[in-house]
């Protein structure tokens, strides 16, 4: 009886989906938070578009040197236990054979029943390090580039998403109905943009829509609210 061959999808661009994440659940929160803020303050549209842009600007150089820098020291981090577990597997192999005993006890096998391949895997250094590394730390090695990318793709996502609850002002010349139009535009965005973060993460798609719509309308509520008091 001919089988439908088994064709296994998996989602594998995690991290990037992250940096997107990040990037833009900030670019629309913080911005759209900054102009309702001087939208309650000041009348002058003109104002609220160069605040916003400098606010852009100042934004994604910021979160994109944090996502680098981030990235950077997780590749440092591995590079620093790989050469500990290198060490380890020449200078104490019977040591570090038990711990990959113990790694398969953990899945259920035996001693005996995981003797073979620790005795296998011990006359392959490298694959040795590359299991303890990730099946005892936990480590993925990074990509050689993820820093570089990381810092593009969380600033440009951030500039991205800054524009959004910017562009409103940018067209009319009333800061109370730039406001209500960058309301608008801005949470609708976030709502879409919640629903499709959570279908790529696996979460519950409306759900995460009404979280990051909820968040951002509090920030800029809370913005907008603060700046009418002090003015």
């Amino acid at each position: 009886m001919p089988q439908t061959p088994h064709v296994e999808t998996h989602f594998t661009s995690g991290e990037f989906v992250r940096d997107i994440v990040i990037g833009m659940s900030d670019g629309l929160t913080v911005p759209f938070a900054l102009a309702a803020g001087l939208s309650g303050a000041v009348p002058d549209t003109h104002l609220i578009v160069v605040g916003g842009l400098a606010e852009i600007a100042a934004g994604s150089i910021a979160m994109g040197l944090g996502g680098y820098l981030a990235a950077r020291s997780d590749a440092e981090h591995y590079e620093q236990e790989r050469l500990r577990e290198q060490r380890e597997v020449r200078e104490i192999p019977d040591e570090e054979a038990r711990e990959v005993s113990k790694v398969f006890q953990s899945y259920g096998l035996t001693a005996d029943e995981s003797a073979p391949i620790v005795e296998a895997l011990s006359k392959r250094p490298e694959a040795w390090v590359d299991f303890m590394m990730r099946f005892e730390l936990g480590l993925e090695e990074p990509e050689p580039r993820r820093a570089f990318t990381s810092a593009l793709t969380i600033a440009g996502a951030y500039v991205a998403g800054g524009f959004i609850p910017l562009s409103p002002y940018m067209i009319l010349s009333n800061a109370w109905r730039g406001l209500l139009f960058s309301a608008g535009v801005t949470l609708l965005a976030l709502a879409v943009f919640g629903y499709i973060k959570g279908r790529f993460t696996g979460a519950h798609p409306w759900r995460s829509a009404s979280q990051t719509t909820v968040i951002g309308a509090l920030a800029a509520g809370a913005a907008f609210v603060l700046a009418k008091m002090i003015a």
